[in-house]
């Protein structure tokens, strides 16, 4: 009998995660809005800085990422010693599963949750309860149901991807206040920057006097560094220090650090990608929905268009990259009638419109 390396129970029951489609065969160069990638790309300073890095990648990057904890506290108002930085905000999520799961315990989170918290918790043999969303958003009661004694950590996304919902502040406060002190409550606010409803805010204020919020955020959306891989993590100070202690030494790269630095004072940059999303988000929503289609509010940079059954969204996909645009299907996240559109370009945008118009016409 011959022994094999097997891997720990559950890893190859994991369905792994699959990134938005980047090619189309026969199309040279496909219209990407797959990813929710920032449509203007990365900010000019942010590009000089990641050239100028080029001179120092021989040697290893600040383990602690001095620089940059100091640019995100100052920007923020946070203190710098409770900040977690991550190869990409995933990483932030996996630490912080790997720090507080054991084989037993579980995370709660909403029925169309962000698939990477599910990924890590999985890999440490915890389990996933997910809360109905019937309107589509985490809901603050059905999210409260599912905790028990062995919830260690409950996840939600404000904006929510890929929905494009998010909570009021009153229900993420509500939520807080309701969960036990020994569960932590992650907000994923990685689509922070694009949100303009007034009920909305940031749970960094919450998170300043809890012993129990981690608040996320990333560098691949706004700052259009989703190439870089950099995301931070606000902490209360004892569980940054304990993610600390099996955070890898040099999880985030020079070019990276620096860039992101450069990013978070390119305010033009910022603005100018606000400004594409918050002028064609209402724009496609009301022209999609003017050709027959149900489209989901968003607070993101992205709209989650929902057709009739699972056929006809499957016909508008291949319809799409027959005009060389690439949209992302969401059957993954239990949403086999619905395709997600990043917001890109002007040009983009447009090609999207009269696509979708010939489409419904058809």
């Amino acid at each position: 009998m011959t022994d094999t390396i097997q891997p720990k129970p559950g890893i190859l029951d994991i369905a792994p995660y699959v990134g938005g489609k980047s090619k189309i065969e026969g199309v040279a160069e496909p219209m990407k809005l797959s990813s929710n990638e920032n449509a203007l790309g990365a900010g000019q300073k942010a590009r000089d800085a990641y050239q100028a890095a080029v001179n120092n990648i021989h040697v290893y990057p600040d383990g602690r990422a001095g620089k940059l904890r100091d640019a995100v506290a100052d920007h923020h108002g946070l203190e710098p010693e409770r900040l977690i930085f991550g190869n990409g905000s995933d990483e932030v999520f996996a630490l912080l599963n790997q720090t507080y799961l054991q084989p037993g315990d579980n995370i709660v989170t909403g029925q169309y949750g962000f698939l990477a918290y599910r990924i890590s918790a999985l890999a440490n043999q915890a389990s996933v309860k997910l809360a109905p969303e019937p309107g589509f958003k985490a809901e603050v009661d059905a999210i409260l149901e599912q905790v028990d004694d062995r919830t260690r950590i409950v996840y939600i996304s404000s904006p929510s991807n890929p929905t494009g919902s998010y909570n009021t502040a009153e229900e993420t406060r509500r939520l807080h206040a309701a969960l036990p002190s020994n569960v932590l409550l992650v907000i994923d606010e990685a689509y922070a920057e694009f949100v303009t409803a007034p009920d909305w805010e940031t749970s960094f204020p919450l998170a300043k006097d809890a012993e129990n919020i981690v608040v996320t955020r990333t560098f691949s959306k706004i700052h259009g560094l989703g190439g870089l891989r950099v995301g931070f993590g606000y902490a209360p100070l004892k569980v940054a220090e304990a993610v600390d202690r099996i955070r890898l030494p040099f999880n985030v790269s020079i070019p990276g650090l620096e860039a992101a630095v450069a990013a978070l004072g390119d305010e033009a940059h910022q603005k100018a990608s606000r400004d594409l999303v918050e002028t064609w988000r209402p724009r496609l929503t009301q022209a999609i929905k003017g050709f027959g289609f149900e489209v989901f509010p968003s607070a993101g940079n992205f709209v989650l268009v929902r057709f009739p059954d699972a056929g006809r969204c499957a016909a508008a996909n291949d319809y799409l990259n027959t005009r060389g645009i690439i949209v992302r299907p969401v059957g993954g996240y239990g949403l086999p009638d619905c395709l997600r559109i990043t917001i890109g370009t002007d040009d983009q945008n447009r090609a999207v419109l009269d696509a979708l118009s010939e489409f419904a016409a058809a």
